[in-house]
């Protein structure tokens, strides 16, 4: 199919424009310290360095589209658009993400988010299960079992964000052996809509593994005795004795809080995995010292 002069130098422009939009939207993101919303730490230093390529694409499609002519097509069997509509599609696919992402506040997910995707309160299925207290023949969950073992020695057990998933995956996988212990853990409260819960709430987080399309939310539930009329996504720090109850249908951690306490939310919202929980465990420990 041929195409006019005009309109390949058009749609190169156009995409152009796209590629510095988008490169504009990152550095944007970066000034503003808002990367961490969007991907994990791991990732945001090569999410930094986007604009440059995405900068020199521009360029080169715009160099492409003054002086290449009809021949700046690249021959690779892709077709432009044959209708204003079709265009209108085609780049409304990277438009609308970018006048989002500008319009938007950039903010943590919350309990929309979480209801949406399903608050996850069970993590047996992260742990192979076995019996007695914090043993286990299963290499995958020694990790787990030495972790319970450190956490048991407290007074109160931190639920620190560093080792969240791990923390609340060991005291889930060993309940009973921690039934009654003190732990302490801050998030975001979220509440059910349908009331199932029946004045419970989660304290909860964000698990992300890579950027927020994958995000897991996990929480543990709260039972306080005071009648709490905050809203939902309030950040809270909760303190109390952990108890087992039976919810849905499965046995299941809670907190009986001592206190719950309005915090502010912290400077990076999600939580993410750790490599060796335990080493984490004992630096954050000596940290706090």
């Amino acid at each position: 199919m041929m195409y006019s002069s005009g309109s390949i130098k058009r749609h190169y422009l156009f995409r152009a424009a796209v590629l510095l939009a988008f490169a504009v939207y990152i550095e944007h993101l970066v000034r503003h310290d808002a990367l961490h919303y969007y991907v994990t730490p791991k990732l945001t230093v090569w999410v930094r360095l986007c604009p440059v390529p995405l900068s020199l694409m521009a360029l080169s499609l715009t160099i492409q589209a003054l002086f290449g002519g009809t021949n700046a097509i690249c021959g690779c069997g892709h077709q432009l658009p044959r209708s204003r509509a079709g265009g209108a599609a085609m780049y409304g696919v990277f438009l609308l993400p970018l006048l989002l992402g500008f319009a938007l506040p950039d903010r943590a997910l919350g309990s929309a988010a979480a209801a949406h995707k399903g608050m996850s309160l069970n993590y047996s299925s992260l742990i192979p299960k076995e019996s007695a207290r914090f043993q286990t023949s299963d290499p995958f969950a020694a990790e787990f079992a030495a972790l319970a073992k450190k956490l048991y020695s407290q007074t109160v057990i931190p639920v620190y964000p560093q080792i969240f998933s791990e923390t609340l995956g060991t005291l889930d996988r060993f309940k009973h052996d921690f039934k009654g212990k003190e732990a302490s853990v801050s998030g975001f409260l979220y509440r059910e809509n349908t009331g199932s819960m029946s004045g419970r709430f989660a304290v909860s987080r964000f698990l992300v593994q890579c950027c927020t399309a994958d995000a897991t939310p996990l929480g543990i539930l709260v039972n306080t005795r005071q009648q709490k009329s905050l809203p939902v996504d309030t950040w809270i720090k909760v303190q109390g004795k952990l108890q087992v109850v039976v919810y849905k249908g499965k046995e299941t951690l809670q907190i009986d809080a001592e206190s719950v306490t309005k915090v502010d939310q912290t400077s990076t919202p999600y939580v993410y995995t750790s490599p060796d929980s335990v080493e984490e465990w004992n630096q954050l420990q000596a940290a706090a010292k």
